[in-house]
């Protein structure tokens, strides 16, 4: 047998040890850190679930975005509004839950999930999570367009956890949460319903500097080494907690490398503002 084969027992060993099991979980992954992964995505979706589990991954699907209306160029928006003028359309098409469409760099997890029978993924064209197990609904069933990280604080009061399998805190959503915790506005985008009205959803900004949290949260994570995959576990609340703290203290912390980034700076900022129609603090 190859070495660095990653089986089902693996995976659920690794949670046994990580103390996870029966909890819900937020998921970032890439497979290929595994190694040799046995079945692929099927092997770490049946382990977490065959310990109880609940798995909620992000499923976010930018195809189905279109652009603003005019009367809505909110300003510090982290947009470029004159760019947007040649943004494609969804030609007709729009989201549902239902929906199995899911950007191609999100994963092999999430896509797997969000093909699995049964699974539930919420109601935001742009930035849904989706998730199977027992307590999918409690998790899935507050997400709207203008609530995008409901799943989140669901999983917070839970006692929920989130794992980076393989990859960084720059993969990690539950960073957007806290900076929305922080008072920071999040961002605003547009998609299409079903019956052709423009509806305006809420979306997170950069998250290329959240690395720069590491040090913030190292006091409660846990490391487990899965083949050649360096899992980092973080419980939700106190993570949220510490980031929150962070940010507050030194709102620069999670910018990127590029100074000339809008969406950190407009973040910093404190996100969009004046979002009230009869405000006329928007662009014209």
């Amino acid at each position: 047998m190859n070495p660095q084969l990653v089986t089902s027992q693996d995976v659920r060993e690794a949670i046994r040890v990580l103390e996870l099991t029966n909890r819900p979980l937020c998921v970032h992954s890439s497979l290929r850190s595994f190694g040799w992964l046995e079945e692929g995505a099927t092997t770490v979706i049946n382990a977490l679930l065959c310990e109880g589990c609940t798995v909620m991954v992000p499923s976010f699907t930018d195809e189905f975005e279109v652009p603003p209306p005019t009367n809505r160029r909110l300003l510090r928006n982290g947009y470029d509004y004159d760019a947007s003028v040649q943004s494609p359309t969804t030609d007709g098409r729009w989201y549902s839950p239902e929906s199995v469409a899911i950007n191609p760099d999100m994963g092999t997890l999430p896509a797997a999930i969000v093909a699995t029978p049964g699974r539930l993924r919420g109601d935001h064209a742009l930035n849904s999570f989706c998730a199977v197990g027992p307590m999918a609904a409690e998790l899935i069933q507050c997400q709207r367009p203008l609530t995008v990280y409901a799943p989140l604080a669901a999983l917070a009061e839970a006692g929920g956890w989130v794992i980076l399998m393989g990859v960084g805190l720059d993969r990690l959503t539950l960073i957007h949460y806290a900076e929305q915790r922080t008072g920071q506005t999040l961002f605003r985008r547009w998609s299409c319903d079903r019956y052709g009205q423009i509806v305006e959803l809420e979306v997170g900004g950069c998250s290329a500097g959240f690395e720069q949290l590491s040090a913030s949260v190292a006091s409660i994570e846990r490391v487990i080494d899965v083949g050649q995959s360096r899992w980092r576990a973080y419980p939700v609340s106190e993570f949220v907690e510490l980031t929150v703290a962070a940010i507050r203290k030194n709102p620069s912390l999670t910018h990127c490398a590029d100074p000339a980034c809008a969406r950190c700076n407009d973040s910093m900022l404190g996100g969009p503002f004046n979002l009230d129609e009869d405000n006329p603090n928007c662009l014209a």
